[in-house]
């Protein structure tokens, strides 16, 4: 699986830089997303595929502390993406003569720079709260990488303030994005029941299914595992939950982004024929 998301990604990066006619917002996007994607799945899985073959499950706390800061920082900025992706959607949709001013470079820029920078904040402010707890003699993580809520239960001291700063951010980092991609697919559906033509409505709801997949996917397993209290989570449900945001959505996004879209097939064979000449 982790081979796979890895050529599934950089495969979709390359054809993106390969082709010209996929220089648009929406695929500046979709590469930011492969990018995350592989970044993404590369925090947790390596490190546990080395301890399946040493058979040795030792993490440092310098390194343990890094693993949660990455997590939390490509987690975070794909929230934001996918925002920033059902905007684009909205636009090109809902107002198509004007898509090329409000999607200028400049703006789909702003929107990935503003992404990178909430995430920034939020996993700092993550592993700054973490820094501050003690562990005592308990430390075996109960998880197969340092996620917060297994981190949590090994604290000998008070985690009053983290979980409830753990609550804020991810109550921001989920449910903001959320209400934003719930209003903006609002608008399209209720843009798309106005068109009269029937081609035109299955090539609307064509362009935002793959779209609608992935964030049910992403949002769907985020929220399962942490809007709510850390001891109502059965660590069993949070293990297959783990499984599915950190290995499985990288996973499938680029199947997900390829195998229904007819631009990004029209550039393979492009590409491909392109290479055999």
């Amino acid at each position: 699986m982790y081979i796979v998301t890895v050529l599934g990604n950089l495969g979709l990066i390359i054809l993106i830089v390969l082709n010209s006619h996929l220089h648009t917002p929406m695929y500046f996007f979709l590469f930011n997303l492969s990018s995350i994607d592989i970044c993404y799945s590369s925090v947790f899985t390596p490190k546990m595929l080395l301890n399946f073959i040493s058979k040795k499950n030792i993490i440092s706390y310098t390194g343990c502390m890094t693993q949660l800061y990455f997590y939390c920082f490509f987690v975070i900025s794909e929230c934001y993406l996918l925002t920033s992706m059902a905007y684009d959607r909205y636009v090109a949709i809902c107002k198509p003569l004007l898509y090329n001013v409000v999607m200028s470079p400049k703006v789909c820029s702003s929107l990935m720079l503003g992404s990178y920078l909430m995430a920034f904040s939020g996993a700092m402010v993550h592993t700054g709260c973490m820094l501050r707890l003690n562990f005592c003699d308990a430390n075996t993580i109960n998880l197969f990488s340092c996620d917060i809520l297994p981190l949590l239960q090994l604290s000998c001291t008070s985690t009053y303030i983290n979980e409830l700063e753990m609550f804020i951010m991810v109550g921001i980092n989920i449910i903001a994005p959320s209400f934003t991609i719930f209003v903006s697919y609002g608008l399209i559906l209720s843009n798309i029941l106005h068109v009269k033509s029937t081609e035109g409505r299955s090539k609307a709801f064509s362009t935002c299914s793959s779209h609608i997949i992935a964030i049910s996917l992403f949002f769907g397993s985020g929220a399962f595992m942490y809007l709510k209290p850390s001891s109502a989570v059965s660590m069993n449900e949070g293990k297959i939950s783990s499984v599915f945001y950190t290995n499985t959505v990288p996973f499938l996004n680029p199947l997900i982004y390829s195998v229904r879209n007819k631009d990004v097939k029209h550039a393979l064979r492009k590409t491909l024929r392109r290479r055999q000449f």
